[in-house]
């Protein structure tokens, strides 16, 4: 097969896709490979002593949760002396939000993309600004929120899920992009779209009227983020069935640890090429500034990968609010998408670019060739632990990437 039919199979594939979330799970049910004394994280893989501070944080949390660790100086101990194993999600069918720290007790999002049969766990569920694990913060708090979700929100949405026959994500995603999301920074329509459905599965349930309120509570107050987990695994489950085309340029992960930020390429099999990570601009909260940001990390990136986020920008006006700009540049930025994309997704339409699809298939060979590489909205991590979410913003991905991968063909 040449580059062009490889590419042209490798995004079929996608636009071929139907995510379906199925159910709420504990990864240690699901998850292959996890155990109680594993870690899984975002990649790209890299080892304990060159990670940033907010990813060995986030790990601690998610040790914490389990129960195995006190602190990041135990926490380190127990890496170190092999009694705790760390690897990247990626390489378990798994991906994460930020730091994308996921252990044996967490309550996991299960969506099959069930026109190829093949299954994608996301966590932890987002919690928005309050403290949110995947951001480096392993507070008392952040911990029982995490233990909240898992036994109380979780079941019942495991529930209601299956009573209604699961969600049908390539529908909801296309009508919330048609309604103002992009699906990185702003949630705001696909969570409203996924609690019109699910409300219907909690009421068939008859909770307890306290658990109820808890729920719904949850998920309004973070009407912002809360699709953000599921949307992360209903992209991967969009793009695993593309990657392994043999001589297909098109790339299939890209992810930043906080160190480095790195792609994997379909037609090069399960290699990873990197760069350092780049710095995010953007909006910092109140008492914030750039000198408290740390650069580019998170799994969320393949977001972007699938064709959304930054890659969509367009479908967004309302990011200009959060990251500065004018909606022209908003446009001019997706527009700039396409020329590095080898086709189009009819399924997710872009209203302001009169219905285009939003870019698919990112190719390398157009990247090194054009200069021009995918832009990702994204938040803005604390460079300490225990400080979280303090700004969003975007970042370009490093053109480095792109050339080591083209060089490998």
């Amino acid at each position: 097969m040449d580059v062009e039919s490889a590419n042209r199979e490798a995004c079929k594939r996608i636009l071929d896709a139907r995510p379906v979330w199925k159910d709420v799970k504990i990864a240690g049910e699901v998850i292959p490979g996890m155990a109680k004394n594993r870690i899984f994280h975002t990649g790209p893989p890299i080892e304990w002593d060159r990670m940033c501070l907010p990813q060995k944080a986030s790990i601690t949390a998610a040790m914490m949760f389990e129960g195995l660790c006190n602190g990041m100086q135990e926490a380190e101990q127990l890496v170190k002396r092999g009694e705790v194993e760390l690897d990247i999600n990626q390489n378990h069918q798994s991906i994460g939000p930020m730091s994308g720290p996921i252990s044996y007790s967490m309550a996991v999002c299960e969506v099959e993309n069930v026109a190829f049969g093949n299954k994608v766990y996301s966590a932890p569920f987002n919690t928005g600004r309050k403290s949110p694990l995947y951001f480096g913060v392993f507070t008392e708090e952040a911990l029982n929120i995490q233990k909240w979700i898992a036994e109380v929100w979780a079941p019942a949405t495991s529930q209601a899920l299956k009573l209604l026959g699961g969600i049908d994500c390539r529908a909801l995603v296309g009508q919330s992009v048609l309604m103002g999301d992009e699906q990185h920074n702003r949630n705001q329509a696909a969570t409203a779209l996924f609690m019109n459905e699910i409300v219907k599965g909690y009421i068939q349930l008859d909770l307890p009227k306290d658990v109820f309120i808890e729920i719904l509570d949850y998920m309004s107050e973070n009407s912002e983020m809360f699709w953000a987990t599921p949307h992360l695994a209903v992209s991967k489950s969009m793009m695993d069935p593309a990657h392994g085309i043999e001589n297909s340029t098109v790339v299939t992960k890209m992810s930043s640890n906080g160190t480095e930020f790195g792609i994997m390429v379909s037609g090069l099999k399960d290699q990873w090429f990197t760069a350092p990570s780049p710095n995010v601009e953007g909006l910092y909260f109140a008492g914030y500034s750039k000198k408290d940001g740390h650069p580019d990390l998170g799994g969320s990136r393949i977001k972007e990968t699938a064709g959304f986020g930054g890659m969509c920008i367009a479908s967004s006006p309302a990011m200009c609010l959060l990251i500065g700009g004018k909606a022209k540049d908003t446009i001019r930025h997706t527009l700039n998408m396409y020329e590095i994309t080898v086709t189009e997704n009819p399924a997710y339409q872009i209203p302001y670019l009169d219905f285009r699809g939003i870019p698919t298939g990112i190719d390398i060979v157009k990247v090194v060739e054009t200069g021009i590489t995918p832009i990702i909205t994204t938040g803005i991590n604390h460079k300490r632990e225990n400080f979280g979410h303090i700004g969003v913003g975007v970042t370009i991905s490093p053109l480095e990437c792109f050339e080591k991968a083209l060089q490998a063909l």
